[in-house]
């Protein structure tokens, strides 16, 4: 298992590579500055590959790159984390909307969502409520809900201020 640390646009990321998948990925303190992505350490091949997954994210791509992902979780919650994988950078679904989907609830999406295991490389984040931006990594106010909006604003979705 190794933990490669990366300098992003939002601040640092530190992305947790297994047997040659990425497993996690979290981010430290909320710091959004205006930089290319950066990787700290490692120079093994899906490190690199990360790293130019995160950098296609926050070049404003129109395309998601992939990178090899192990998420452990419930099939409803790997069903849900299918479904973020199809939103298109720029665009958003409603917890509703995916509820229907997937013949679910809006609160079970929302559960699955605050479990993803790597949020940015599944984009979770593309995920709203009916009226506003809802809630993020289990937070409804706060730096996280700062961090959705920087998000989605980053990736041109219109937000009511």
């Amino acid at each position: 298992m190794s933990a490669i640390q990366y300098q992003t646009p939002i601040g640092n990321v530190t992305v947790t590579i297994e047997n040659g998948v990425v497993t996690a990925l979290r981010w430290g303190k909320f710091d959004p500055i205006p930089c290319r992505v950066r990787v700290n350490k490692g120079d093994d091949p899906l490190s690199r590959q990360v790293g130019e997954a995160l950098q296609h994210f926050f070049s404003q791509s129109e395309k998601d790159a992939s990178v090899p992902l192990q998420m452990s979780g419930t099939p409803f919650q790997q069903k849900v984390w299918r479904a973020l994988q199809q939103i298109p950078p720029g665009e958003v679904r409603t917890y509703g909307e995916l509820a229907k989907q997937l013949h679910s609830s809006a609160r079970a999406v929302g559960g699955a969502c605050r479990r993803n295991p790597v949020p940015l490389l599944v984009p979770c984040h593309r995920v709203v409520a009916a009226h506003g931006v809802g809630g993020f990594a289990g937070r409804t106010q706060g730096k996280e809900v700062a961090l959705k909006r920087w998000l989605l604003e980053h990736e041109g979705v219109p937000l009511e201020k």
